[in-house]
């Protein structure tokens, strides 16, 4: 059996992890299962009182997982209501054919035993290597005990999001507090992803969770409309993975007043809490991705919509020529002209004018005539950078989060299955 080796933390880590308060009506527990590394933990399970709802998003790609299947189907069969998720790392059950889909129905039938209740509110996501059959007999036993033994304290919260890591070498986790007509809620979130990442929808895996009172319908609402600025704005090597899964579960014990709109005044502030959420566990991700150094924001403006901005942004992100060279601390703008260019997208070559950070570079189709390398280079060599293009046609814009392109992330992706 395989095991975890240990990782250095990512650079880019934040000092601290934050310690996240109590949602009524949710209790978790982790629990080592084997299902692929020995001596950690690799199952996480959260109970979900009565009256939760909860709604998804999940991955684009045409060959999903067997757990994304079941949750799509779980959904629409428990009309949003959910009791219990059970989350493996370590063996994604994806490309599983027929045994991955038995192995996710004996998943939900252990666990719905164990909560107790109906087997479409209990949510499933795996994560981990592809093509690998999981052995869902490893559930016996685990899914009871972590139901028995679940609790709420901060400790948990921590315990959970590392359960979930793969090739992540650090946890990630947010909390907001918000008002919904006068009444405090608390927000909840964990995410895990480090490679694979070009979500188109989410992100590998993330949970999300709140006691607030919110009907599936607008919960559903809410997830688009946060993911679109968040997990679809981040990518680490422009691979959608196979099992994205993004889950927001909302007790409904903060005891709110009733709302069904989004647009309801009442609901800015928690709008506004889950959206900073999702943009911060987005962030984490970047922060992580496999053999970063650097943490990139890569901002375009001026484009003739706001979904061109995005589409020539995430070109420039995904491009391994651009993330080698601030890998290696070059400016060298030519490779974002080329990834402007490569986008399909409308743009003029003798409007561009191109940004690091502060360090403008290139102005109207050539190089900037105050162009200082040492200047520019300076940018270059901080873990942050912010890379700018105008493209000079509109008033669209895009934001996109990435990292570098190390050699780590060849020697993490050549040993994987190793």
């Amino acid at each position: 059996m395989a095991s975890a080796t240990a990782t250095p933390v990512s650079p880019l880590a934040p000092s601290t992890t934050p310690e996240l308060p109590a949602i009524a009506g949710i209790r978790l527990a982790t629990a080592q299962a084997g299902i692929r590394y020995a001596g950690r933990t690799d199952v996480l399970w959260v109970s979900l009182d009565a009256g939760t709802t909860v709604a998804g998003v999940f991955t684009r790609s045409r060959c999903p997982s067997a757990a994304v299947d079941w949750c799509r189907e779980a959904l629409a069969a428990g009309n949003g209501m959910a009791r219990a998720l059970v989350v493996n790392s370590g063996n994604a059950n994806a490309f599983t054919g027929l045994k991955g889909r038995e192995a996710v129905s004996l998943t939900a039938d252990i666990a719905a035993k164990a909560a107790p209740c109906a087997r479409e509110a209990v949510l499933i996501a795996s994560t981990g290597v592809i093509g690998e059959p999981l052995d869902a007999r490893k559930f016996e036993g685990v899914l009871a005990d972590c139901a028995s033994r679940a609790d709420d304290g901060p400790r948990a919260w921590e315990a959970a999001a590392r359960a979930i890591m793969t090739t992540d070498t650090f946890p990630k986790l947010a909390t907001r507090k918000a008002e919904i007509d006068g009444r405090t809620v608390t927000i909840n979130g964990m995410a895990k992803g480090a490679g694979m990442i070009a979500p188109d929808m989410a992100t590998m895996l993330s949970f999300v969770f709140t006691d607030a009172a919110l009907p599936q319908a607008l919960l559903s609402e809410l997830l688009t409309a946060g993911t679109n600025k968040s997990f679809n704005c981040v990518t680490i090597d422009g691979d959608t993975s196979t099992s994205d899964t993004l889950l927001l579960f909302a007790t409904g014990k903060a005891g709110n007043a009733a709302i069904d709109r989004a647009d309801d005044p009442r609901l800015a502030g928690f709008r506004a809490a889950l959206d900073d959420l999702l943009i911060d566990l987005a962030q984490l991700v970047a922060r992580d991705g496999e053999g970063a150094r650097k943490l990139v924001t890569v901002e375009v403006e001026g484009a003739e919509s706001d979904a061109s901005a995005h589409r020539i942004a995430m070109s420039i992100a995904n491009s391994p020529l651009v993330k080698t060279a601030i890998a290696g601390e070059d400016a060298n703008w030519g490779r974002v002209v080329m990834a402007v260019g490569k986008a399909g997208e409308p743009a003029d070559r003798d409007l561009l004018t191109i940004s690091f950070g502060d360090v403008r570079v290139a102005h109207h189709g050539a190089r900037d005539p105050d162009y200082s390398e040492e200047a520019a280079s300076a940018v270059m060599r901080a873990p942050e950078i912010t890379l700018k293009v105008e493209i000079g046609l509109g008033q669209g814009r895009a934001r996109i989060w990435t990292c570098d392109l190390t050699k780590e992330y060849v020697a993490i992706n050549g040993d994987y299955r190793s």
